[in-house]
């Protein structure tokens, strides 16, 4: 093993490694708190390796190659990160590691896992389905490591990991890691660990002294702008740009491809084969800038890459730590550039709450904001376009008099209106009313001579013709009584009649 880390050129330890890796080889659970880009997958691969490799000598399994190690992790990327890993510090020894995830077929992983298999490393849904169609068993595990569990328990795997742990033996050594160590996070480790070592190397939350940190005041429509331009300096070799929305992702990475800077978007929508090709791409220097959401950058580990952009501030305050630790990684310098729009200051003051610093603001850029100069949501924005009200100070207000409608003059004998006494401004009519025009309209109405009323109809309920009585009908000779039987057919008529 020491072999394969001169290859690696790995010289010192990290504060993470130095302190982990003893406790992991006297086989104690392990709490590491440890921010990200700090070499976690070294610390707990390599005493790993280690220990299973003593196990594989002093017991051989002659030919078998049960699942002995379980790593549970939150992405592909990461997961194909972490096999990468154990390829590298294990290719001199005896042990077969093996990533599973989903988004592909699974064809080829069931070939490798009846192959044999020595180190599992697998994201939550995927290792669920091989295990309801009863190709992994898990009764074999000594060694379970949780890898990024608060980005576990932020993208809602909480559940599928419980269901995980029901399957795992009671004696194991379980590794718990996290970059940031929130309540929920310390619940779940209390509910796995058994009188664990707990190791943090950094304060809780915050970000790496290495990473020069900037932030710039702009408009939330001209970020596209700002960015551009910032990616026309030829210093910026290598750009990771963080998107909040998978849609944000695309749309950041065709406007810098049609800016002329090659570019492509990294997120959970796009294909395997698609996400490793532009990841692939980056890394070798084929793009510039690669645009991606948090899930999918989680798994990204460049050794090289210099800056990190921040297009959209992250709503959760430790998510900023995670962005900006993808870049001075293992001592090196990096620069992280934020951009922040007025609705994105509650979460720019929520960062640098958690981080305990003000983040320095670059001025006077083209496309500077003015929403920097003040505090956001102190006051409304006034409506455009609506006229202020003057205000005047110690003036008594009139109160408006009401205007009443004109009202026509009784007549005079000499034929004319009367004019009021006052003379005040009064509304003009519709149209104006002369004493010629009183005069016709009296005329009008003497020589007309009146309609003739009609009376309203009165509806009452008729009188009965017959009264009724209350005597009994009288009774019906019989059909075909010979002689009386006119007379009794007319009797029955008029008794019909009657009733």
């Amino acid at each position: 093993m020491l072999r394969a880390l001169q290859d690696e050129g790995y010289t010192v330890p990290t504060p993470i490694q130095q302190q982990s890796i003893p406790i992991i080889l006297q086989r104690k659970d392990l709490l590491g708190c440890a921010q990200t880009g700090t070499g976690k997958t070294a610390a707990f691969a390599i005493p790993l390796l280690q220990l299973m490799e003593g196990e594989r000598a002093a017991h051989p399994t002659h030919g078998q190659r049960p699942i002995r190690a379980l790593v549970l992790t939150p992405t592909r990327e990461l997961a194909i990160q972490i096999e990468e890993s154990f390829l590298a510090y294990g290719r001199y020894l005896h042990l077969k590691p093996l990533v599973i995830f989903g988004g592909v077929s699974q064809q080829n992983q069931v070939l490798a896992l009846r192959r044999g298999v020595d180190i599992l490393v697998a994201t939550p849904g995927r290792l669920l389905d091989l295990m309801n169609q009863k190709i992994i068993s898990l009764r074999d595990i000594k060694y379970f490591v949780l890898d990024e569990a608060d980005r576990m328990l932020d993208m809602g795997f909480i559940h599928d990991v419980k269901r995980v742990i029901a399957h795992l033996p009671q004696h194991r050594q379980t590794l718990f890691f996290s970059a940031t160590m929130p309540p929920d996070v310390s619940q779940l480790a209390n509910s796995l660990l058994h009188a664990p070592e707990s190791v943090s190397v950094t304060p809780i939350s915050s970000t790496a002294e290495t990473v020069q940190q900037s932030l710039y005041f702009v408009e939330k429509d001209e970020k596209k702008d700002l960015l551009v331009h910032l990616l026309k300096d030829d210093s910026i070799r290598s750009a990771l740009i963080f998107s909040r929305t998978k849609h944000g992702a695309d749309k950041v990475a065709k406007i810098l491809a049609k800016a002329g800077i090659p570019a492509q978007a990294i997120h959970g929508n796009k294909s395997q084969n698609a996400r490793q090709s532009a990841l692939s791409q980056f890394k070798n220097g084929q793009t510039r800038a690669l645009v991606a959401t948090d899930i999918a950058a989680r798994g990204i580990d460049i050794d090289e890459l210099s800056h990190v952009i921040n297009y959209d501030l992250p709503n959760v305050p430790e998510t900023y730590v995670h962005r900006i630790g993808r870049t001075g990684r293992a001592g090196a310098s990096g620069i992280a550039i934020s951009f922040c729009d007025a609705e994105e200051r509650a979460y720019l003051k929520d960062i640098q709450k958690l981080i305990s610093k003000n983040i320095p603001v670059v001025t006077g850029h083209p496309w500077e904001s003015r929403a920097g100069d003040r505090p956001v949501m102190k006051e409304a924005a006034k409506p455009v376009g609506r006229p202020q009200r003057p205000q005047q100070r110690n003036v008594p207000q009139q109160k408006p008099t009401q205007q009443k409608p004109p009202q026509l003059q009784p007549k005079k004998s000499n034929g004319h209106a009367a004019h009021s006494k006052t003379a005040q401004p009064e509304p003009k009519p519709m149209y104006r009313l002369t004493p010629q025009h009183v005069n016709d309209d009296n005329n009008r109405a003497l020589h007309q001579k009146p309609k003739p009323q009609q009376p309203e109809p009165i509806f009452e309920r008729p009188a009965p013709t017959t009264p009724r009585t209350t005597t009994p009908p009288p009774s019906f000779p019989k059909i075909g009584a010979g002689a009386g039987s006119g007379s009794g057919s007319g009797s029955r008529r008029r008794s019909f009649r009657q009733r």
